[in-house]
């Protein structure tokens, strides 16, 4: 062998073993991994889903949210509108029951531009 295949041979001899030695290690912690998330998934305590899912629409001064509840609980949501005119009152709508799949329409308006529409989501 000339120098040069010795020493590209030795490189690779020792890249070999420590790929050998650190291959268990590397498994040791992919099982652990999946162990603990295993592990955890069974002691994590039920997360409960919950809120409707709320669209909303600005056209021109007037707000429109069609809100529609998937889940088994009931939610209270509620339309916040926030006028563009300094003054123009900002107004937070009464809040609404939306029960196990049902879906509500909330309105809104302000007396010239709107510049922020949302609705907010209370447990009942």
């Amino acid at each position: 062998m000339r120098p040069s295949n010795r020493r590209a041979a030795a490189g690779a001899l020792a890249l070999a073993a420590v790929a050998a030695l650190a291959a268990p290690a590397v498994a040791e912690r992919a099982s652990d991994r999946g162990h603990k998330t295993a592990q955890a998934r069974r002691s994590a305590p039920d997360v409960a889903l919950f809120g409707a899912t709320c669209r909303t629409s600005v056209e021109g001064s007037r707000v429109v949210a069609y809100c529609h509840n998937p889940y088994p609980v009931s939610d209270l949501v509620r339309l916040h509108t926030e006028c563009d005119r300094w003054w123009d009152i900002d107004a937070d709508g009464s809040p609404v029951e939306v029960g196990p799949a049902q879906t509500v329409r909330l309105t809104d308006r302000c007396w010239k531009e709107v510049r922020a529409a949302w609705v907010s989501h209370h447990r009942m």
